[in-house]
């Protein structure tokens, strides 16, 4: 038998009501030189017997795992393939007909690509289209590639997959996002605005686990940044307070479950070893009684005037200052730790150095995509901002900057920057982007510190804003 030019894999773990829709996709194919393996890893429906139905078919084979996990199985799909070119469709999607044909094609033309990918519709569980998803073209409208492509639907060279290493078989989230990072630093990596396939969504894919796809991706951030990180030492994180013009004075000082919102900023900064220096600045030096709490040789404190800090000063002053003291060289990365949201995790503060330094950006912001409609006012009334339905590209997603952590590169600070020209984005749980800005919001926070991290959800919040403003209410 002749060596096909393109290896199809489906994975499926339970999706055995959606599964024929996806293999039938690979065999309506108007491009015919192509095998499929199908993959059940482990599961406890009815896949198996789906997947028997379509044995006898010469181009099928048939796999069986004992739940490995999408890595586990993406790695297997590359030892068993023998295409050239390889692509996944996962149990619960569908192909366009055409994708193989242009996907391929695109490849043939362009030898130095190793990776394309293409515009993708969304569907609902019971298969209706309600949007179409499109990414701004690469190196010709979109020069920064922190958005990787979906897992499921680009077309790589098969060896040049095998040469970066493949999958990790250790994580159990993201693997376009792993296989993204790998490829684009020595790859040239290409998009086709033409939607060639049908994502799904629904409860039980793993789009609905954001806390698991943000783990997922931490860790990818840490494994393929290393190089470059060794390359902007020292890191230095900043915890600014000031005694007046907050709600309250000496806001740092006020408790949450026992401990005061600086110490909250503190036991986050500390329980990571990827800082060198943790530095508060304060116009209050009764802070120093905090600080003799701790037993860190990388704790220190830097006095910070009065004027410093006015909320209309910029924070630049006082950061210039602190660079000039521990980074003379300006080679390092500043991160910026607020008192304000307390529930951010050490997790969080490394990944704003991870996410800066891994594409050498000036500046990585803690973000919050906006899901309910904005509008602006035009010459015909409000115009929406960020279109919900229809045609959506990569560049019209709306995002909210939280003030959870702040990373930036110590030469925008040196000339007044905080942010400087490139600016690059990470997202964490709803949670960790509290933010402390009233007595209301104290008294939530009160209670939230209260509960677990799982509980700290964005319900139970709007229940005790509600609560919280019943309660002002009563004579």
């Amino acid at each position: 038998m002749n060596t096909p030019k393109v290896s199809v894999y489906i994975p499926s773990h339970n999706y055995g009501k959606f599964l024929p829709d996806a293999i039938e996709s690979v065999l309506r194919q108007s491009f015919e030189d192509w095998e499929l393996l199908i993959i059940d890893d482990g599961s406890s429906d009815d896949t198996w017997e789906v997947m028997r139905r379509y044995k006898s078919d010469r181009r099928v084979r048939l796999l069986r795992t004992e739940g490995i996990g999408l890595h586990g199985v993406c790695n297997l799909a590359l030892r068993e393939a023998t295409g050239e070119y390889i692509i996944r469709l996962d149990g619960d999607d569908i192909f366009d007909e055409n994708i193989l044909l242009v996907l391929s094609t695109h490849l043939d033309a362009n030898p130095d690509v190793a990776l394309v990918f293409p515009d993708y519709h969304l569907l609902d569980e019971f298969g209706e289209v309600f949007a179409y998803e499109r990414r701004e073209k690469l190196y010709r409208d979109n020069h920064n590639f922190d958005e990787a492509p979906n897992g499921a639907c680009f077309l790589a060279r098969r060896q040049v997959l095998l040469d970066v290493g493949g999958y990790n078989d250790e994580l159990r989230a993201q693997d376009g996002y792993y296989i993204w990072r790998k490829l684009i630093k020595k790859h040239k990596c290409t998009n086709i605005n033409l939607p060639l396939f049908f994502y799904r969504q629904h409860g039980t894919n793993l789009t609905s686990k954001p806390e698991r796809i943000l783990s997922a991706r931490r860790e990818i951030k840490k494994q393929t940044s290393v190089v470059e990180l060794s390359e902007k030492r020292p890191f230095i994180a900043v915890i600014p307070c000031r005694r007046h013009y907050e709600f309250c004075e000496d806001l740092w000082d006020k408790k949450l479950a026992g401990k005061t919102l600086l110490e909250w900023a503190l036991d986050r900064c500390i329980a990571t070893d990827l800082l060198d220096y943790i530095v508060v600045t304060c116009d209050n030096d009764r802070v120093l009684e905090t600080l003799a709490k701790y037993n860190d040789p990388r704790l220190v404190f830097e006095p910070r005037s009065q004027r410093e800090t006015l909320r209309s000063e910029n924070v630049t002053g006082t950061l210039r200052r602190i660079v000039q003291k521990f980074d003379p060289e300006a080679k390092g990365i500043t991160v910026n730790v607020y008192i304000k949201t307390p529930f951010v995790k050490p997790e969080t503060v490394e990944e704003a150095v991870f996410t800066l330094a891994m594409h050498d950006a000036d500046c990585s912001l803690c973000v919050e995509p906006i899901q309910a409609p904005l509008f602006k006012r035009s010459s015909y009334g409000l115009s929406p901002i960020n279109k919900r339905k229809g045609i959506t590209s990569d560049f019209e997603t709306v995002f909210a900057q939280s003030r959870s952590v702040t990373a930036t590169k110590n030469t925008n600070i040196l000339v007044g920057a905080l942010t400087g020209p490139r600016v690059v984005n990470y997202v964490v749980p709803k949670q960790e982007t509290f933010l402390i800005d009233c007595s209301n919001t104290f008294k939530i926070a009160s209670v939230l510190a209260q509960q677990s991290s799982v509980r700290r959800d964005s319900l139970l919040i709007k229940g005790l804003e509600r609560f919280i403003e019943f309660e002002e209410m009563l004579p």
